[in-house]
Order: C-alpha cells, then structure tokens, then sequence
C-alpha cells in the first residue's frame, strides 16, 4: 500500500525552492517533488533531458491549490512518477502574471475554463500541449486522477512524439493569435457608455445585488461604471444596482463582520459563504467604490465600511517599513474558514444572555449553523435589528452601541485563535491600487493617517523596489527587490501617486508620476496602439500579451488609459491625455461588445470624454483653517470628472513646482480671500472668492 500524503516522509534537504522567497513557493520547498523555480537551471534541464516540462501555478491563498499538494505533491508515489517523467516547475502567479496570463490562455482553450491551481505540460521549448487545474490523485466524481494523467502525458511523449509536438504548434499559435488580435475599432462616445450601462443592467441580481448567479465576484470597477452612468443619464437603476450591491456585500459574510476587510469572492448568491482568502486588492479596489456610493447618497455606513476595511489593512497587511502586504490565506490549521466561523456556544459563552441572544438574532447565530454546521457572521435583516433592541422611546444608536461591544468581544476573542497564513511579499500594482484607496479615503473622510500611510508605501516602493536604472521592479520580499515590473506595475503606482498628490498636495508625487509614464510609454509601448504587457527588455516567451480585459484587477491597459488621462489633464501635459484616448480607441471594439471585461477602460471613456474640470484651490494671502473646510466641502460631493490641485500661499509664478505649474500659474488669491478656480482645458470660469462662494457654487452643481 502507498502511504497516504500525510504519510508521506518529508525531505530531510529542501528542493530548488528552497532559495525563493515567495511564500507560496516556499511551502512546496520540502515535497519530495523535485520542484524548480522558473529560471535557466529549469528550462535547460527539460531541453538537455529532452523531458517535458510540468508547470504547476498557483499562489499562497489558493484553498485548492493546498488540496493538491497535499493529496498529489506530497504522496511520495506519485512525486516519483513526476520526477521520473517530468521537469516539475512550480510557479507563484503573483510574482509571474506574464507566465499565468499565456498559460491560462492555453488551458482555457484546451478545457473551455481555467483557476489554480493551474497545471500545464510543456515540450522543452515552453509550448503547451496539455492542461488543466485541480486534478485529484485518482479518478473521482467524473474527474482523471493525477496519476493517470502523468502516465497518459508521458506516454504520449514517448510513443506519440510528433502528435504532441503538432499539438503543441496548433495551440501555441492561437495563444499567440489570442495575445495579438482584437476586435475591429469603433467610435468612442457617450453610446459607448449608455451600451456599456445596458449590459450592465442586465445582469443585475435585483434580489440579492451584483452580477449573475454563483460564484458571485464583487466587480468594483462595474459598479463604479454605474455610478457614473447614474450621474451622467439620470438613470435610476443604475445607482440602485450599485446601492443593492454594495449594502447586501457589507451585511453578508464575504465582509468580515468583526476585522473588517473583504473576502475574495462568495460561494453563493447571496454573499454569504466566501471562500475566505483575503486579497489586497479585492480590497483596495472596492474602497472607491463605497466613498463613491458615500458622496452619491450620503449614507454613513459606507463611510464606516471604508474606516473598517482600511483600518484591518493598516492593522494586518502594512509592514513596518510602509510597504502592503499581499494576501491571508482562506485555511488556518488546515480548514478553510476555521479562522472566521462560529459555533452559537462559543458565541453564548463570551457574551451575556441578553446580549448573546440579540447578537445571535442580528448576525444569523444558530446551533445548527448557517455553513457547514458553523455560522458565518452575516446581517441578513438589518432592519429587524433596530425592531428587536429599540422599543418605544428607546435611543435608535443605542443598539448599535451594543451590537459594537459584542462584536469587539469576539474579535478579540478571535484575535487568540491561530491565524491564517500571510503571504507578505510587496507587489507594486497592488501597492499602487491600494495607495490610490488610501488617498481617496485621507481626502474624502478627512483621515490624514490613511495619506501617511499611502505615503508610506510609495516611498518604501520608490527606495526599494527600484533598479540601478530607476525602473521598476515587481515584486519584494524579505530584503530582495526581484522580477521586471509589468505594465499593470507602472499604471498602477502612477494613479496611486496622482491620488496621493490630490489628498496631500505633495508636487513630488506627481513629479515621479511623470517620470514613471515616460518609463511607461517608451518600454511597453505597441505601436498598433496600447501596451503590452511586459517591457521590451522582458524574458523571450512564447507570445507576448496584450492586456486589455479586467479580470480580478483592472486590465493594463486600462488602467494605464486612466493614469495617463488623469496625469496629463492635473499636469497640462496633453500628450498623455492623448496616449491615454489612444489605448481606447485600440480597445473600442472590445468596450462596445464586452463592457463587463471592460470596466476600468469604460472609467478611463468617461473621465475623457467629460467635461471633465480641472479646480485650483488658492490659498488666501494670511493663512486660515477655511483652505481646509474648502476641502472637506468639495470632498463631500460625487463629482468623478476633475482634478484637484492647491496653490499655497507663499507661492510666487517664478517658484511653483514644475510638475503642476502649468495648471497654478497665474492663479492667485483675489482680495486676499480663498479663492478656488474651475477651468476646463485650460479655460476658466469667473474665480470665486470666499467660502460662501465656494459652497454656494459646489452645492448648486453637485446637489445630493
């Protein structure tokens, strides 16, 4: 009998991996599978052996890719048939997303879908030839065991050579045709939008909110397309889609009711069972959207939403260098979910009876459970709370107060149970998405702490993540600054760093941010229009990919569309603005028939197509705290379309920084008063002075 994988002996010396840093490939480094990381040792193994290649990727959140390691990686049977038939490379997708993106392209071609793990055959030269995700080691439930897999692949190398070689040029070829084509061009304009708004709307759950059935994904950009559509059309439906959406996600148990924060996505329709894992972007990407929704309805509980979430980024995902961590893991003591769920006993033992039973009641606490036989914290009748605990007479916040200490006694009871696992490298893309949140919530709930922490991260980015040449690089871990940085990488940190400038008024910000685009611009560059992917100084792969469909992040190409147009209109500098309608118009077949691939693209259209303002903050002549209620006063209001920048008071023509002087000059405090000029391309309407004027005028244009 073979020994079960927990059966399995441990390597006494780890393999290849042993000298990584990704967390993720760090956990395979004692399987006695002979992994290697992806690099020339690998690749020139699997051609002197003239061996095919086995890629297995994942990344260290992955519930399922932990499954297959430990039914498959760790059975020792079944590592030795992959190190007898196989060069065996194990791959984190956050580190290689130029790696994850071709390969994904092939196994969704060959199967019709893809996830992680993802597993691919290789010949030696990196083309694919077969693949697929989670495969269990022997046959069950209508799935091929792994086992006979291996068998089967290798087989078909020994004995059906020419047939897997031919296999491998047909599919490489249309991964490469895939990475290349697009849709023939169309005009870009509000249809475009109103398009996009219509097949939007038609896949809203008006039961439950967001898009479609189960597994259901929060879609942040699309709900953010909403909102302006909602502004732009008038188009109620629109803002009831995202309201629906955005309070069933923060009442159900996708959101953690008690840390705050954002699980990856839900399980079910009704955003109660996530898979756990808790990803940096998921949540820096919804942060927008709920101080969006904040400006547009007034609602205070998407205010606390945003100070819950930023504020478990700040406890648990910031290092102390500044830098944002990457994800927690979705198993802790090898159960997914044990970290979160409760049982009603644990609840009733730490709380009093009263307060037990009315938590119980208000967060769906059962004895048999709501998953699994466990309960997931979930609010799934809001309103009925305040009916139970607020009888006649009866303060209405009184029972919050109390819903507040019972769940401040179970977090901390929480906070003593064995936490999930932290991947704790620094991505700059997802470092830039997030510096972007933090930003927008400084200026917007008036929290200086959450810009010094953006501030934080973009300066351990700058000083750390970086090359001899001032390019950057993708990925840092425990000291090691590695891997050439992608397109998203650039896009990303330039947009944080033009949302940093406008919560802090920094010019140094978006002094980089121009730097950064000039990087941008000429090492990503496709002269059919857009970007690819990777730098024109990348490894040599098997294709070289357009990225221009958003997936769990913003697509590439996207983002670096709304960077562009934001920096170039804050800066004066047209020529981005420019590049930044051009990646649109590449991708105008794709915004036109596929909107919900399209999200970020479609915010970069209407930041674009406008009108779109640009509003100079002056500060008087004596300083004075109206600057600062000036602030909060614009702040408060929805308003997607403008830039913000300040002049400060003891700033003459001659010294104004050089990186928004075009949009300062000649503005300066008319009668000595706060003065705030509204311009559009450069054309400026009548200054209005004082802080009447100014609330009069920015109630009058944004009312609620």
């Amino acid at each position: 009998m073979s020994p079960s994988p927990s059966d399995a002996p441990k390597r006494s010396q780890p393999n290849a991996l042993g000298s990584e840093t990704s967390p993720y490939l760090l956990q395979h480094a004692f399987n006695p599978v002979d992994w290697f990381p992806w690099g020339d040792e690998a690749l020139s193994r699997a051609k002197q052996l003239n061996k095919p290649i086995f890629l297995s990727i994942g990344y260290s959140a992955c519930h399922w890719c932990h499954v297959m390691e430990h039914e498959s990686f760790e059975n020792s049977d079944i590592a030795a048939l992959m190190n007898e038939l196989f060069v065996c490379i194990k791959v984190d997708r956050e580190e290689r997303p130029d790696l994850d993106q071709i390969y994904m392209t092939a196994v969704q071609m060959m199967t019709g879908r893809g996830g992680w793990p993802m597993s691919v055959f290789l010949i030696p030269d990196l083309r694919p030839f077969f693949g697929g995700t989670y495969w269990p080691p022997t046959s069950r439930m209508g799935m091929p065991g792994f086992r006979n897999i291996l068998n089967g692949v290798a087989d078909a190398w020994k004995n059906r050579r020419d047939d897997v070689i031919r296999s491998a040029e047909e599919l490489t070829g249309e991964v490469v045709r895939a990475a290349s084509e697009s849709l023939p061009r169309s005009g870009l304009s509000l249809a475009t939008l109103r398009g996009a708004m219509g097949q939007f709307l038609q896949r809203v759950d008006w039961q439950q909110g967001g898009f479609g059935g189960a597994p259901k994904f929060p879609h942040p950009m699309d709900l953010r397309v909403l909102l302006r559509c909602w502004r732009r059309f008038g188009e109620q439906e629109a803002l009831d889609a995202v309201r629906l959406t955005l309070d069933k996600m923060a009442n159900g148990g996708i959101y953690d009711q008690l840390g705050g924060g954002f699980h990856r996505y839900s399980t079910d329709a009704k955003w109660l069972a996530p898979h756990f894992e808790k990803m940096l972007y998921d949540n820096a990407l919804l942060v927008p959207v709920y101080l969006e929704a904040f400006q547009a309805t007034g609602n205070g509980d998407d205010a606390r939403v945003v100070r819950e979430t930023l504020d478990y980024v700040l406890r648990e995902m910031t290092q102390p260098q500044g830098g944002f961590y990457s994800t927690q893991d979705a198993d802790s003591e090898g159960e997914e979910g044990k970290f979160f769920v409760w049982s009603e006993a644990e609840v009733l033992s730490l709380l009093s009876p009263e307060d037990g039973r009315l938590f119980c009641d208000a967060y769906d606490v059962t004895p048999r459970g709501n998953w699994e036989g466990h309960n997931i914290l979930n609010r799934p009748n809001v309103g009925h709370v305040s009916n139970v605990l607020a009888p006649a007479g009866h303060v209405e916040n009184v029972p919050h107060d109390l819903l507040a200490r019972c769940r401040a006694k179970l977090f901390d009871a929480r906070s003593r149970r064995i936490t999930p696992a932290r991947d704790d490298k620094v991505l700059v893309s997802w470092n830039g998405l997030m510096i972007a949140a933090m930003s927008q919530a400084a200026a917007i709930l008036g929290e200086p702490r959450y810009a010094k922490a953006a501030s934080a991260a973009a300066d351990f980015i700058l000083a750390n993540m970086r090359d001899a040449d001032g390019r950057l690089l993708h990925s840092f871990k425990d000291g090691q600054a590695r891997f050439n940085a992608y397109l998203d990488d650039y896009a990303c940190l330039i947009d944080g760093l033009v949302d940093l400038y406008q919560a802090t008024f920094e010019p140094r910000w978006l002094g980089i941010a121009l730097d950064l685009a000039e990087q941008m611009l000429s090492r990503f560059d496709d002269p059919r229009g857009g970007f690819f992917y990777t730098s024109i100084d990348h490894e040599r792969l098997v294709a070289r990919v357009k990225d221009t469909q958003d997936n769990a992040t913003p697509s590439g190409n996207g983002m670096a569309a709304y960077a562009l147009a934001r920096l170039g209109t804050l800066t004066g500098r047209t020529q981005l603005l420019g590049r930044g309608y051009a990646t649109l118009e590449a991708m105008s077949g794709q915004l036109d028939k596929f909107a919900m691939a399209s999200g970020q693209s479609l915010l970069a259209l209407d930041f674009i197509l406008g009108p779109t303002q640009e509003v100079v903050f002056v500060e008087p002549s004596i300083p004075t705290c109206e600057i600062r209620e000036a602030l909060h006063e614009h702040w408060q209001h929805f308003w997607p379309n403008h830039v913000v920048a300040l002049r400060k008071s003891q700033d003459s023509d001659d010294n104004l920084p050089i990186s928004v002087g075009d949009l300062l000059v000649g503005k300066s405090p008319r009668q000595g008063q706060l003065t705030v000029f509204v311009c559009e391309r450069g054309s400026c309407q009548h200054p209005l002075v004082g802080l009447p004027a100014w609330k009069e005028w920015i109630a009058q244009r944004n009312p609620l």
